[in-house]
């Protein structure tokens, strides 16, 4: 009859010493209390209530407002281009003043008793206001020793003499566009370039002194001066000396007010701004748009992740972002797949849990029942003959808990182990030399067949791969006919080591060769000792196997007739990539 096999585990480190029923329990730990505010900080800020915008919307938007707004900052201060329409504007105001200077210079001379010239009040005020009506600039003309005799502003006439200003433009903005052309006005006035300019006063009683250019000009030298009106605004002008044969007869004052530059520049300030208002729309849309498709999925990743960590893991789905392509993607695939672990862990642990109780019943039951029954006999055989049944249960029980515990702590180990260079070939070689050296009468040999010219190295844990090989050789010893052999092989295929064990046994049912890899699935020979294994090891080896990133399988050896000679598992381990 076939049989079917199952690995004979490595005899357990730890054994179970009994306890006096005299010695007392010890006490249980009570559970170390821990600071409210530790336990509640994190829940309260993961369920803390989201305002209308999310913090990381108002960062995206924060950094890509300050993005636009610091190069359209640089641009509305425009020092540079307001300075060369100054420049400009100073440059057309010199050369009227000069053809103004040159027309006085010969039409406004008169000469005296002594020969000596002077300018004549009465004509260069009438040339004074017929150069001016056209070039809309005030000019003020002072003679040699700086009295004031004539100004564009100042008609004369039978009651005295008349000023005239210039009123502003007639202004056509409503209550709002006053507001913002004020604001306009009082940001444009905080400007750097605007605070150091000079203030510019005009005295009732004008004197070439109380202007800088207009003494510069007496003395034979032009001069431009730009001045701040005290508004907001600026005074430009322009002195040149009026001179007949170089001789110095006067000095002509040229200005006119900076309303055109301060509307120029009001143009391509507004300007700028309407494209930067038209840029601030589209920036804050396109960042609401990138903070939707990033927040909120974050935010409903983050909200899955809470229910699950509630508890509430097999009702809640985890959002599936993957077609997105994208490190969102990436981070909901990831969490699909470790909620989808997780849960699969659970009931690998439920279904763990079950099995345990159900295989430490078996003996558990065994055991009472002989106990009950050895006090109420007095036959001395018989109760020795239940004492050894006694005896093999608590051994089985010994057995079955510390296989429980080793599969248990496996996981844990393996994730904190490091891998390190182990040579196959080497490995079995001293496997094969530990089985000759200790191996008892009847006992079937090995046979190694293993590539030598091949490298033959994988990254893994030595001792629990020999932990898994010493299990294959033990299960094949067990099932191995009298005169077996038992072969073991090493070889390489392509990228991953192929390792074998082989015996000549009966082999196994074609129906159980994944079943054997289940937990507590024992079916020995019917020769050995009920209770002598607790059905885990095939289990613990292909967890091991798995864990190195690699696979295990069985599969039976046909004869000639089709019929099983054996059994082989194969293991599947990833060969070890050569430094370079």
């Amino acid at each position: 009859m076939t049989v079917n096999r199952e690995i004979r585990p490595a005899p357990p480190e730890d054994r179970l010493v009994p306890r006096s029923p005299a010695a007392p329990a010890a006490p249980e730990r009570a559970p170390q209390a821990r600071a409210p505010e530790a336990e509640l900080s994190a829940p309260r800020r993961r369920r803390r209530k989201r305002g209308r915008l999310s913090p990381l919307t108002r960062r995206i938007l924060a950094l890509n407002v300050l993005a636009i707004a610091i190069p359209i900052a640089g641009l509305l201060y425009l020092d540079d281009y307001r300075n060369n329409l100054v420049e400009s504007r100073l440059g057309a105001l010199r050369t009227q003043a000069e053809l103004f200077a040159g027309a006085l210079g010969t039409s406004g001379v008169a000469i005296g008793p002594q020969g000596e010239e002077y300018l004549v009040p009465e004509t260069v005020r009438h040339t004074v206001r017929r150069l001016v009506d056209v070039s809309k600039v005030r000019a003020r003309l002072f003679d040699a020793d700086g009295k004031l005799l004539a100004d564009s502003f100042k008609l004369s006439g039978s009651s005295g003499q008349v000023e005239i200003r210039v009123l502003p433009p007639e202004d056509h903005h409503n209550l709002l566009g006053n507001l913002v052309a004020d604001i306009y006005d009082w940001v444009v006035n905080q400007l750097p370039g605007r605070r150091g300019l000079p203030l510019y006063r005009e005295a009732a009683d004008q004197k070439a002194a109380d202007y800088r250019e207009a003494e510069r000009a007496l003395i034979g030298d032009e001069m431009t001066m730009v001045r701040s009106d005290g508004q907001g605004g600026m005074i430009l002008s322009v002195a040149v000396p009026v001179q007949r044969y170089r001789q110095v007869l006067g000095a002509l004052m040229v200005s006119t007010d900076g309303r055109t530059i301060e509307d120029s520049v009001r143009e391509v300030r507004l300007a700028i701004l309407r494209v930067f208002g038209f840029a601030l729309a589209v920036t804050i849309l396109l960042s609401l748009y990138l903070a939707g498709t990033i927040a909120r999925p974050i935010h409903r990743l983050a909200e899955a992740a809470e229910r699950v960590r509630r508890g509430q893991g097999r009702k809640t789905t985890i959002p599936d972002f993957t077609h997105r392509r994208d490190e969102i993607g990436e981070l909901s695939g990831a969490l699909r797949d470790m909620t989808q672990a997780l849960l699969e862990r659970m009931d690998a642990i439920e279904r763990f849990a079950a099995d345990v109780a159900h295989e430490i019943k078996n003996p558990l039951t065994s055991l009472r029942s002989a106990v009950e029954t050895v006090a109420r006999i007095e036959d001395p055989a018989q109760q020795r003959r239940l004492m050894a049944i006694i005896l093999d249960d608590v051994d089985r029980l010994n057995r079955l808990i510390s296989d429980i515990s080793d599969a248990s702590r496996l996981d844990a180990e393996l994730s904190r182990a490091e891998s390190a260079p182990v040579d196959v070939g080497r490995l079995l070689a001293a496997l094969a030399d530990m089985h000759q050296a200790t191996a008892r009468p009847n006992t079937p040999p090995i046979e190694l067949e293993i590539a030598l010219h091949q490298r033959l190295e994988v990254m893994g844990i030595e001792d629990r791969l020999v932990q898994v090989l010493r299990n294959l050789i033990a299960n094949a010893i067990s099932f191995s006919p009298p005169g077996g052999r038992i072969r073991i092989g090493a070889v390489r295929a392509g990228d991953m080591i192929r390792i074998t064990v082989a015996d000549e046994g009966p082999g196994i049912p074609p129906d159980k060769l994944e079943a054997i890899f289940e937990r507590f699935y024992s079916e020995r020979p019917k020769a050995e000792k009920f209770g002598a294994h607790s059905g885990l090891g095939l289990s613990i080896s292909k967890q091991i196997i798995e864990a190195h990133g690699g696979r295990i399988r069985a599969e039976n050896i046909a004869g000639a007739d089709g019929e099983p000679t054996g059994a082989r598992f194969v293991i599947l381990l990833p060969a070890r990539e050569r430094a370079r």
